[in-house]
């Protein structure tokens, strides 16, 4: 039979022809040659893959999100890292993470600050299995017609009427519970640097062992279903009075926890703020804990990295607690 197949273990015979060049001295170098070297093009796709992957990931599982002000304390500190899920309320049109290569040049390469380095969708209305928040949640939202990522929590839902006197937010006709002010204490840091044009000068208080901290007053507030959740009283500032509104449908009012200090629904979007209350659709996740938090201290030599750790921020829930209405 010719086409018999030669057995491992078995020799040619002298007069056998094998492979076209077996035998031959100088192929070996050159097949060897083939088998280890870099093939750039398998590499080349192996990255688009992996890149895929990621961003796939980011826009329908959970992405990291920063801190970058103090609009949420005392929950929420700048350096704070978070876990955010993407399909929490389903998938709308910022929900993709698309990179804007452009963008990501300018803020690496050439310093410039940008307001985003991905693209964002033009607006389409609704959400890809949809649902609207808890009231209570801490979300992640962007504003109509921006591309910036603002954090804050869910007051106000569809058909609430809703309005803020005196800084007591009143839903439905009826005032939100709010707790006797007690105070918490934030370790000052290069993050959380307690500035006495936001908080006051008698805020900033040094301890006996030496440690400076952020004395800040502190009003616990229960929504109508039992959610709690701690809020910074100042006093008087300009968003402690709003409204009469009424919410419309598949619209949420979102409000900061620091409620002096945040640009939030109360707010037009010429003042930075949300401009009343948004649509659902600009709701890009919901948060769900602290991964890991950073005073603001690290440089980019790794051996700052470690000291620059808050303790005691890793695995904090963003979920307010709840209790039986």
């Amino acid at each position: 039979m010719k086409d018999a197949v030669l057995d491992g273990n078995q020799t040619p015979q002298s007069g056998d022809a094998g492979p076209a060049g077996a035998g031959t001295p100088e192929a070996a170098p050159s097949e060897a040659h083939r088998r280890t070297g870099t093939d750039w093009w398998d590499e080349v796709k192996g990255i688009f893959w992996l890149i895929l992957i990621v961003l796939g990931f980011h826009s329908f599982i959970a992405k990291p999100f920063y801190i970058p002000s103090e609009s949420m304390l005392p929950g929420l500190q700048v350096g704070d890292r978070l876990v955010v899920s993407k399909f929490a309320y389903g998938w709308s049109f910022v929900s993709p993470t698309i990179p804007n290569p452009v963008a990501i040049f300018k803020g690496v390469v050439l310093r410039q600050p940008e307001d985003s380095w991905s693209v964002q969708l033009p607006f389409i209305k609704g959400r890809l299995f949809g649902s609207l928040p808890v009231r209570g949640d801490v979300v992640i939202v962007t504003p109509p017609g921006t591309r910036n990522d603002y954090i804050k929590r869910v007051i106000g839902l569809p058909g609430d009427r809703l309005e803020v006197r005196d800084g007591t937010v009143i839903l439905n006709g009826r005032p939100v519970g709010r707790g006797a002010v007690h105070y918490e204490d934030i370790p000052v840091d290069t993050n959380s640097p307690c500035k006495a044009e936001d908080y006051g000068e008698e805020a900033r208080v040094t301890r006996a062992d030496g440690t400076e901290v952020c004395h800040l007053p502190i009003v616990t507030e229960t929504l109508p279903n039992g959610r709690r959740y701690d809020t910074v009283e100042l006093g008087w500032s300009p968003g402690d009075n709003y409204g009469p509104i009424r919410i419309p449908a598949n619209h949420v009012f979102l409000m900061g926890d620091n409620r002096d200090r945040s640009a939030d629904s109360r707010f037009a979007l010429s003042e930075l703020g949300l401009g009343g209350a948004v649509p659902y659709e600009n709701l890009g996740g919901r948060a769900e804990f602290v991964t890991f938090s950073l005073d603001g201290d690290a440089t980019l030599n790794p051996l700052t990295w470690w000291g620059s750790l808050r303790s005691g921020r890793a695995g904090t829930s963003l979920h307010p607690v709840e209790t039986r209405p």
